[in-house]
């Protein structure tokens, strides 16, 4: 009945790799497909409500709320496009003349190249209307370099997330963009007025400017854009990969490991660790019941009793380290999960990580030189000060408890006694090389705090 039942299941693993198989060998296919229904319905949209022409909000043919239906349904339609274009790219550099054999084998035909690129120019004809060197600019206005800083800004494809309103970027952001930065020396900066009146100067003419006010708004509306941005791409940072893991262990993983360790033969204990940590509770719920014995002054337990509730509780111990363990290679599984989801997250939003890193700096740079200083002795306390050893130790233990391997205690020594180390010596160089060039006062402040 065994045997039987073991067939049946594997029969039904086997159909369900095959599908999943042909699944992959269709995926270029498939993501061609979505990005070109995806480019159809834009099409669409442009024959149906702008004439053919480009869905430009701008335009004032309806009103606020129905161009904003239109633009929710572009960025979605352009995302779509991107990422499934992104997986088409992807998935052919995988596909190799194996995976096209086996593919014919299987009774899958691809399209012929000619097809495909006939969808890949419509879809590119399509979405080169929202790929112009406007939107470029727009969403290197979001990217703000710090004065005085070699900053190199990066520039991601997926425009997505930063086109949201109609607002242009202020000229002070947009000008000389394609310029290479020209090196000044002293001798370029001296001029017959001191600089200070200059830049009197210049902001009185900046106050007068009666494009001033129009300048501030759209700056504090790609502020306010950035920032919703920032804590939106944080939150799916944390979110995302949480999410990934309590699904892939509930209803992915979870299903398969229970199948497999469902049986009596199966290991209880993945590690010694575990088999000493059930004999302690074992020897102290034998002791606790005679501690309760000799409490309520009850007749002492004869020998047989006692071992009918040591064999109770020995099964209770079993099922509970068995339930332990099979979590523990779950976990496993999941937190792979969790690491492909997080991947993938950062190479779908590059545009957001160009923005979040701007959003870090504008913070960090508005920081006061004690702000900055007291933050790193915080930190580097935490990781690498004189306590940071048990911090680790604690922190490995559980890591090790989590994936349900042996903590290793020459290990965990060795790591600590390497790893601190390492960071204290990037720490340091980063601040001798790079934090002394952009912030002295802040490496002033460091070393009279930590003196």
């Amino acid at each position: 009945m065994s045997a039987m039942k073991n067939s049946v299941f594997s029969e039904k693993i086997y159909s369900f790799l095959l599908a999943a198989y042909r699944w992959y060998l269709q995926t270029p296919e498939r993501s061609l497909d979505q990005a070109y229904d995806a480019a159809l319905k834009i099409q669409e949209i442009e024959d149906k409500h702008f004439k053919g022409n480009k869905i430009d909000i701008e335009l004032a043919i309806y009103s606020k709320s129905v161009m904003d239906y239109f633009e929710s349904d572009l960025n979605k339609l352009l995302k779509t496009v991107k990422m499934r274009l992104t997986e088409f790219r992807a998935s052919r550099w995988f596909l190799n003349e194996e995976n096209q054999k086996a593919a014919q084998k299987a009774g899958i035909e691809y399209l012929s190249p000619s097809l495909v690129l006939e969808k890949l120019n419509f879809i590119d004809q399509v979405i080169s209307k929202y790929t112009t060197i406007s939107d470029q600019i727009t969403s290197k206005a979001l990217v703000v370099q710090p004065p005085n800083l070699p900053v190199n800004s990066v520039i991601s494809d997926d425009k997505s997330l930063l086109v949201n309103t109609p607002t242009l970027p202020p000229k002070i952001l947009t000008q000389n963009l394609d310029k290479k930065p020209q090196i000044k020396r002293k001798t370029d900066t001296m001029g017959i007025l001191p600089r200070s009146l200059l830049s009197t100067i210049t902001r009185l003419q900046v106050e007068l400017d009666p494009n001033s006010e129009q300048e501030v708004i759209q700056s504090f509306r790609q502020t306010q854009r950035r920032t919703i941005i920032s804590i939106r791409f944080i939150l799916l940072l944390i979110i995302v990969p949480l999410l990934t893991h309590q699904i892939a262990k509930a209803f992915v993983v979870g299903p398969i490991i229970e199948r497999f360790r469902n049986t009596e033969q199966m290991q209880i204990f993945l590690n010694s660790e575990m088999e000493e940590e059930a004999l302690v509770e074992l020897e102290r719920f034998e002791e606790k019941l005679k501690f309760q014995n000799l409490i309520i002054k009850a007749p002492p337990l004869s020998s047989e009793q006692i071992e009918k509730e040591m064999g109770n509780k020995a099964i209770e111990l079993a099922d509970e380290f068995r339930h332990e363990s099979s979590s523990a290679i779950k976990n496993i599984f999941a937190d792979l999960c969790s690491v492909g989801a997080f991947i993938w997250l950062l190479l779908v939003s590059k545009s957001s990580i160009a923005v979040l890193k701007d959003f870090i700096d504008n913070i960090v740079y508005g920081l006061s030189d004690s702000a900055k200083a007291f933050i790193i002795i915080l930190f580097t306390d935490i990781f690498v000060g004189f306590h940071s050893p048990h911090g680790w130790e604690v922190l490995l233990e559980g890591v090790s408890h989590h994936w349900g391997l042996p903590a290793n205690r020459d290990f965990i020594f060795l790591f600590i006694a390497t790893f601190p180390v390492i960071l204290d010596t990037i720490f340091k160089y980063w601040i001798f090389r790079f934090l002394n060039r952009i912030s002295p006062s802040a490496v002033a402040t460091y070393r009279n705090m930590n003196e």
